[in-house]
């Protein structure tokens, strides 16, 4: 799915990448702890959660009570790394960067997702990056518009240009976010650079990415949690044998993965919310009715977390093969078992439950299938 715009922003050169690093440096090691204060408007005195995301769980390092609306923390980092701000009972939070200085944070509370944050070199260096990839998100946007208007309208030949001009652009993402870790690896955003590189790549491209960063980002919570990553991918990769796990399906029967040997089985992993997934769903039940008949299954993992949606998304995608979901969004295990951070995403196995294809979706599924499936 395309849903963004881009501008590549001026590139550093190296001798600025050092100045700001030093102008960094500088700043965390004047100050032995951090100060961070602010205030959340927009709601009654609460409990502020300061917390950070070890293996996609948000795991609070302190807490702090508002008065009037205003908190404060106070403590030390090792090395400026990613954090957030969090409220009891409310499910946003605020990302920033978090080092030794005095650090202030204001938000409303219905925008979580967006604070002020002032006083932290690191973040300011952050927001500066971020302009570029935010440029690129709103071409990709204003793209994907008159794409969608094109095939409203049943212009195929607007609708095939406009989304090669989405691919042209969507690369240019990577590219950028590419260009700034091979010009900057020993800055402290390299490694949220690294976790928005990593979605949809096997084991050895995360560890080529990883491979780029400074030995002293070691002890950022982001590399911590992508090289555990790397391992489990590794366990999940293209010639492995694929990890048993069992969850309930629709009537709360459980299901075992390894109970469906036998045919080439398509693992699905979806949501009743997620967009692409259901975009790809009319895909899948094609190539099911297809080639079910020839030895192809599918099994269905949903990260819902409302049994309605689920059910409803079923019905209303016609998927009349086994689906199961324990119903903890993206907490599923048998997600976790097998490293999936983004949806949709899929893995196929071969009868005996070796999986041998990854990630095929529209013509790519059904150019495997008859590969596989065709006398």
């Amino acid at each position: 799915m395309f849903d963004g715009t881009i501008l590549k922003p001026v590139p550093m050169t190296k001798a600025s990448a050092l100045f700001s690093a030093l102008l960094i440096l500088a700043a965390c090691s004047s100050q032995k702890e951090y100060e961070l204060s602010g205030t959340i408007t927009g709601l009654p005195d609460t409990t502020v959660y300061l917390q950070q995301r070890i293996d996609k769980v948000y795991v609070s390092v302190d807490s702090s009570r508002t008065h009037d609306g205003r908190f404060e923390f106070r403590g030390t980092v090792t090395i400026p790394d990613v954090y957030y701000i969090s409220l009891a009972g409310n499910g946003g939070k605020s990302m920033f960067f978090l080092e030794n200085s005095d650090i202030t944070l204001n938000v409303h509370v219905d925008s979580l997702y967006n604070p002020r944050v002032t006083g932290s070199a690191v973040h300011d260096e952050y927001l500066a990056f971020e302009v570029g990839i935010d440029a690129i998100y709103d071409k990709m946007n204003a793209l994907w518009d008159e794409y969608s208007k094109a095939r409203m309208a049943g212009d195929t030949a607007i609708a095939s240009e406009l989304r090669k001009q989405m691919e042209t652009v969507n690369g240019k993402v990577e590219e950028t976010q590419m260009a700034f870790l091979d010009e900057n690896p020993a800055s402290y955003i390299a490694p949220y650079v690294v976790q928005s590189l990593h979605y949809g790549k096997e084991a050895d491209e995360v560890e080529a990415l990883l491979a780029k960063l400074d030995p002293s980002l070691q002890s950022s919570s982001l590399v911590g949690t992508l090289t555990r990553r790397v391992e489990v991918l590794k366990t999940v990769a293209v010639g492995k044998e694929a990890p048993d796990f069992t969850q309930n399906d629709q009537d709360g029967n459980p299901v075992h993965l390894s109970s469906l040997r036998g045919s080439y089985l398509l693992i699905d992993f979806w949501a009743a919310w997620c967009g692409p997934c259901r975009r790809e769903n009319p895909n899948v039940v094609a190539a099911y009715k297809n080639y079910h008949d020839k030895g192809f299954n599918v099994l269905g993992v949903s990260l819902d977390d409302s049994r309605e949606d689920w059910l409803n998304a079923i019905k209303n995608d016609g998927l009349v093969w086994t689906q199961v979901s324990d119903l903890k969004g993206w907490s599923n295990q048998a997600a976790a078992l097998y490293a999936i951070s983004s949806i949709p995403s899929n893995l196929l196995l071969d009868p005996e439950g070796k999986i041998i294809a990854k990630n095929l979706r529209g013509e790519a599924l059904w150019k495997e299938l008859a590969k596989l499936l065709t006398p």
